[in-house]
């Protein structure tokens, strides 16, 4: 399966509306954190691939009372891990993705430090899911990066072309410049940010 997102900078409120006048159905709201993973049989920022584990919680949500992070305590609702091949084109952030649920996060954190994979960054944000003419929404506000938009779906890849211009005109239907995708992820503009401080 391949994943097809665009994604470009954008101020969370105009966007919002944008959405409510679309017609848009809200999904979900969620706190993530993401651990990428380097290999130690291969430099994935060489190669452009990405190995990561997902924490999820939903905001304000509550288990064990243990402080995790602002808006949230205790265990996550949800952990995933999650492979990203290199990107596919020039013109979108498509790529071959295989992502299953994991039981234990804590466990999923011990096999990859058994085989040698060692956590790199982390990334957190707070997202909102919209479902819009076929595809996901996202508001993304990122720690340390501010608001954005991505705009994805999934197809196999005799559609990766016909997903991605339909993920360019939703962009362009909420109002957002398709010319202003941004392809690199989350961990690239946050290691970028780093390396400028």
């Amino acid at each position: 399966m391949y994943e097809v997102e665009v994604k470009v900078r954008a101020d969370h409120a105009a966007v919002e509306t944008a959405l409510d006048e679309a017609g848009a159905t809200r999904v979900d709201a969620v706190v993530q954190e993401d651990t990428y993973y380097d290999a130690p049989h291969r430099d994935f920022a060489e190669t452009d691939e990405a190995l990561r584990i997902r924490r999820e919680w939903k905001p304000g949500e509550a288990d064990d009372g243990d402080a995790v992070s602002d808006g949230q305590s205790g265990s996550p609702t949800e952990t995933r891990i999650t492979y990203k091949g290199p990107l596919l084109e020039a013109e979108s952030k498509s790529r071959e993705e295989h992502e299953t649920a994991v039981a234990d996060a804590d466990a999923a954190v011990g096999v990859f430090d058994g085989l040698g994979f060692e956590p790199a960054a982390t990334v957190r944000k707070e997202r909102a899911h919209y479902r819009l003419d076929g595809y996901t929404v996202t508001l993304d506000s990122v720690d340390g990066l501010g608001e954005f938009v991505e705009v994805e779906t999934e197809t196999d890849d005799d559609g990766i072309e016909a997903a991605r211009d339909g993920a360019l005109a939703v962009l362009d239907s909420l109002g957002l410049d398709p010319d202003a995708q941004i392809r690199t992820s989350y961990l690239g503009l946050l290691l970028e940010s780093d390396a400028q401080q």
